[in-house]
Order: C-alpha cells, then structure tokens, then sequence
C-alpha cells in the first residue's frame, strides 16, 4: 500500500509551492484541499471506486488535480486527447465507458457531439462542477499499488488504439527510476509543456508529488513562455526534438543558465546536428526513450554521460531490465533487434484487450516493437521506433489508424501510408492509393480524401501527401503490405500537400 503522496506532502511540506499554473501558485496545503473538494464534487455526480473519469481538457489546473482526486475515490482517470476527432473520441468514449467527462470551453462542442452515442456518460462542463455540492464521503489515503490510476490510450498496429493500464505501483517506480539516475534536488521546479493526457505529461504531476517538487504547467508549448520559465528558475523540462529546436531557436545562441539540470529529450532518435547545437549553448539535454505501456521513462542517459555518447538513449532506469531480442529479421544491423523491456514500471495490460496484452507482455517481458541494439557498456540505442510507427513533432501516428480510414471510402481499393522526413516534425507521411471505379460517383482527388480524412482523423494524422497509383501495391504472399517496397514503388519525395504519382 502507498500512503496519499500529495496528503503526505501537506503534512511533510506544507507551504512549499506544489503546482504552477497561469502564473498562480499552490501549496501542497493548498494542492491537498482542492484534491479533496474535487474528489467530493466528483462522488457527487456519481463516481464510485472502480469507475472511470474521462477527460477532454486542455492543460490546466483542473487536470492537474484530477489525478490525485481520482486516486482519492479509487476510481481510474482516463486522460483523452483533445485533438481526437469526433469519430475517434466517440469509439475511445465507447472503450473506456466512463461515468462522466469532463470537458472545458474549448471541448464543450467536440464531446456533445461525440456523446451522442453515449447517452449515459455525463459532460460536466466547468461551471456546472464549479457549483456542485460536495458529498460527503470517505475518502482513500492509501492506495494499493496494483490499483489502476490511469488509463492512457496508445495507437495501435491494427489501427484502434489500446488504453494502456497505469497503475500506482507503476508510476511509483517510474518516479524512483528517474530520481535514482537525475537525482532531485528541493527547490527543482519541472515544467509540463506538453499535454498532460499524454503519459509524459501525467507522470510530471505523478513525479512531482511523489518528490514534493514544483509542477510548473503550461497551456501548450511555447518556446518564448518556456524560455522565460526557464530564466525563471525551471530545473528539469520535458520535450521532444521539435520542440527543442524551436527552445533553441528563442535563445539565440545564448547559453542556458546553471539553474537548468536537465532538458529531457523524448519521442525518438535526435538528430546529430541538434545534440552538438545543443551542447554548444550549454543545453544540458539527456536523451530518453520511454512508452505509454511503460509509463513513460524506461531508458535515459545520465546527467553526467550525456555529452559522452551522442545518439544514445542510455541505461534502463533501475530496477528494470532491457533486453534485445534478435532475429533475422533486423541481421542488417550487428546486434540489432526489438527491445524489451521488464520491471516495475511495465503496465498491467491493455484494457478490456486480453489477447493484445498477452501478445504484448510475453514471460515477464514488454515486447515493444521497437529496434535498438546495445553496446558493451548497456546503453542503448534506439535504431527505429515500431517497425510501422510515425513519430510526428512527438505525436505517434500508426499508418494502420489512417489506412483504416482511406480504406473506408468507396473509391479506395488499396491503400498504404509510410513516413519521409521532416525539417521541422522529424517526420511526417504519405499515403499510396490504387483506387476502385466508383458506382456512380466522382474519383475523388487529393484534396477531397484530405477533407474526408479531416473529418475522422486528428489533424496530426493527416497525411502531407496523397499519390495515386494504378498497379496494385506491393504485398507478400499473405497479403500483408510490403511497406519496406512502398516508396520505391510510389517514387516518394518529400513534397507539397497535394500531389499525385
């Protein structure tokens, strides 16, 4: 069992700052009451433990507190992504069965619109909550470390996304690992840009309560308001390779300050170019490689050996293991082959998704997808993420989840999609297509698969290009795509939006 962090955390430090928000502070007495009045409202309409809280919010304290709260009622938050289109948050509303959502201004519409399919689920919008009784009930301040605290959905190769089953236990070594390898100190202040319904996000607000560190918030990703915070005092920061770029960028060539440990560099390989641009403005960036099945972190360099191995995702955090699994298929590369990883942090499971998890999770072992290889000294790294898996601007994007949709329209009889490079995303993608006679209608073009996938896709997903064919696409003696053929097949080239082959 594992005592309320952030109830512990009032008593142990209770005018220390908890959580930053817009500019406004709270305590750790402060962060505790609202958890509790939270957790209140929420039994008020209804969340018993087991349930599950869904939320299409945008990074914000209410999030912030939400976790905590849903750990109070024993219940199980399940964080949505607020750039879902209406088809794909209506079928992960449909997976996850929440008993309410909780939705802001600027995702009122988007989930009334996708409710209505769910009749049952309730949206509470701000100011209803606002104004909510608070039930007078017992809440949890022990928590089983087997309990669920979160369900976070991760694409999927099939093409439906999976909600990954987080538990206490989980996001407690998660914090351990990371503590035992970037150290903490008192006064560090670690800044959540990216969206807090990503794993990487949520294990911020996790970590920092466990720690009893400042969470610093923000809205969205910024480089000027980042590059402020950090002059501000921010210690640690969490982005990916886009993001750092455009940090980069902000300063100008100036060096960072002292008071920045460490800049947590996640959501695949980094470029070369960018870690000696890095290094040369004194950015203390230490690479990391993680999953939402694993809680984020799994991997990560040192403080100290960051600028000795440039390319490297470092060492498992202990007390987890990696391991590659070699096979014929990855010969092409000494010693390559699919990480995985075992320990602590590894999930649960997939939710409501028995087969899938025992595919997943084999002997005690994550099979990730992944390729890597590790050197003689056990740093690891990451040759490729998922063999099909595009990683844009540190969104995951499974070509699977968009064929699925192009497939869907009558005039698509074929269709394949595979990542090019990206300047500015890292990457991005094109979708191949051999179309079928319409019955009756027109052919569509570029533009107008664009605008249909618009309307069942976040925008993330949506391909840079669309290029025709007339040959069928290339396929193994089973039928399965050879994407490895695709773009000599389709002479792709990185291009505008709209064109055809």
């Amino acid at each position: 069992m594992f005592p309320d962090w952030i109830s512990h955390q009032a008593q142990a430090k209770p005018g220390h700052t908890a959580l930053v928000v817009d500019e406004k502070e709270w305590t750790f007495v402060e962060l505790d009451a609202a958890v509790t009045k939270t957790s209140r409202k929420l039994a008020t309409f209804g969340v018993r433990a087991g349930d599950r809280i869904g939320t299409l919010l945008h990074n914000s304290f209410e999030l912030a507190v939400l976790p905590h709260a849903a750990l109070r009622l024993g219940a199980t938050l399940v964080p949505l992504n607020v750039r879902l289109s209406e088809y794909e948050l209506a079928w992960q509303i449909g997976d996850s069965s929440p008993r309410v959502l909780m939705v802001d201004a600027r995702t009122h519409d988007l989930a009334a619109s996708a409710l209505r399919e769910h009749p049952a689920v309730r949206a509470l919008a701000p100011d209803e909550f606002a104004a909510a009784l608070e039930s007078d009930i017992d809440l949890r301040l022990r928590h089983d470390g087997d309990s669920v605290l979160a369900t976070v959905y991760t694409s999927g190769t099939t093409g439906r996304p999976k909600g990954a089953m987080l538990t206490v236990s989980n996001f407690w070594w998660s914090a351990i690992g990371s503590a035992m390898n970037l150290g903490t100190q008192p006064e560090d202040r670690w800044l959540a840009c990216m969206p807090l319904f990503h794993v990487g996000g949520l294990s911020i607000l996790i970590r920092s309560a466990i720690y009893g560190i400042t969470a610093v918030v923000h809205d969205g990703f910024d480089e000027t308001a980042v590059d402020s915070a950090i002059d501000d005092g921010v210690s640690v920061v969490s982005v990916v390779a886009v993001m750092l770029e455009r940090m980069l960028d902000q300063r100008e060539g100036r060096s960072y300050p002292s008071t920045l440990r460490c800049i947590l560099l996640g959501g695949g390989p980094a470029p070369l170019r960018l870690l000696e641009r890095s290094m040369s403005m004194s950015a203390p960036v230490v690479q990391t490689y993680g999953l939402t099945e694993t809680c984020s972190q799994a991997v990560t360099l040192s403080l100290e050996g960051a600028t000795d191995r440039p390319g490297a995702s470092g060492k498992a955090l202990y007390p987890n293991e990696i391991h590659i699994e070699q096979s014929a298929e990855y010969l092409s590369v000494e010693g390559a082959g699919e990480i995985l990883v075992r320990g602590p942090i590894v999930m649960k499971g997939y939710a409501g998704q028995s087969e899938a998890t025992a595919l997943a999770i084999r002997g005690g072992w994550l099979h990730t997808g992944d390729i890597g290889r590790l050197d003689e000294q056990g740093y690891l790294y990451v040759l490729d993420r998922r063999d099909d898996l595009i990683v844009t601007g540190g969104e995951n994007v499974y070509p699977a989840e968009v064929e699925a949709v192009l497939l869907s329209h009558p005039s698509v009889a074929e269709a394949g999609v595979i990542g090019i490079a990206d300047d500015e995303w890292g990457q991005s993608f094109v979708a191949i297509m051999r179309l079928s006679k319409p019955n009756g209608g027109p052919v569509p073009d570029a533009a107008a698969l664009d605008a249909y996938c618009r309307a069942r896709l976040a925008g993330y997903k949506i391909p840079k290009e669309f290029r025709f064919v007339s040959q069928s696409l290339p396929r193994t003696a089973s039928g399965k795509l050879r994407r490895s053929e695709l773009r000599e097949f389709a002479n792709v080239r990185p291009g505008t939006r709209h064109s055809s082959a």
